[in-house]
């Protein structure tokens, strides 16, 4: 066979979606497109993990948000055992909370399902040549994300057990943000926000915003203007 007859060899792709529907119409707009060879689909993280196994696909569709095992630990276990197939996401979610943990797994694409079939193409023959799979919407995330500077508590551990995120939407409350700023700033939904609130509160005891901005200043977190 020579190289240009093996350039024309389809991708050999798993898609892995816990609704049927969705899996199903995803597999069937697949279908008819040039380049892209469905070889298994999957219902969830465990079973994907199982096909690639058997099927040595050179790419898996993962959706996110899966039953049994989610797609960034199937995404992550793929990545260590079968280095050989990549991963494309393709999720309803695109919030800062799912995007990066997927991209630390080891994906190398990530697509929101209003994706057309021929952006997903696009995507397959990125990461199967050695690009990165991104729609331009999250490129553009990922840049805004990589030019933002890190917070950086004073302390070498945030206190009382809280998390990075949770430190920093502190941080920010103690700077005046609002939660709707805050959503903004962190590209999360305001939801998001008012739970990683609530749990900063019950870690910390606190009760009101008050009471945050002067604990966010006691611990170092924050520190006062300069004169």
């Amino acid at each position: 066979m020579t190289e240009t007859e093996e350039e024309k060899k389809p991708a050999r792709v798993v898609v892995a979606d816990d609704q049927t529907v969705v899996r199903e119409g995803i597999v069937m707009l697949l279908g008819l497109l040039p380049g892209v060879e469905v070889v298994g689909a999957a219902g969830d993280g465990e079973e994907a993990v199982r096909l690639v196994a058997e099927l040595s696909p050179d790419v898996v569709l993962m959706d996110l948000r899966m039953p049994r095992c989610d797609g960034v630990e199937a995404t992550r276990r793929i990545r260590s055992e079968y280095p050989g197939t990549q991963v494309v996401v393709l999720t309803t979610f695109a919030d800062d909370e799912s995007l990066f943990p997927a991209l630390r797994a080891g994906a190398r694409g990530y697509l929101t399902k209003d994706a057309g079939g021929d952006e997903i193409v696009r995507a397959v023959e990125s990461v199967l040549s050695g690009d990165a799979g991104l729609s331009p919407s999250i490129q553009r995330r990922l840049l805004e994300r990589l030019s933002q500077p890190e917070p950086t508590p004073a302390a070498s551990e945030a206190p009382d057990g809280l998390t990075a995120r949770e430190t920093e939407v502190l941080v920010l409350i103690a700077e005046g943000f609002s939660n709707q700023e805050i959503a903004r700033k962190l590209h999360v939904s305001t939801a998001t926000v008012k739970t990683h609130i609530n749990n900063l509160f019950a870690k910390t005891g606190l009760k009101d915003r008050a009471q945050a901005v002067r604990y966010a200043y006691g611990k170092g977190l924050v520190r006062p203007p300069a004169d």
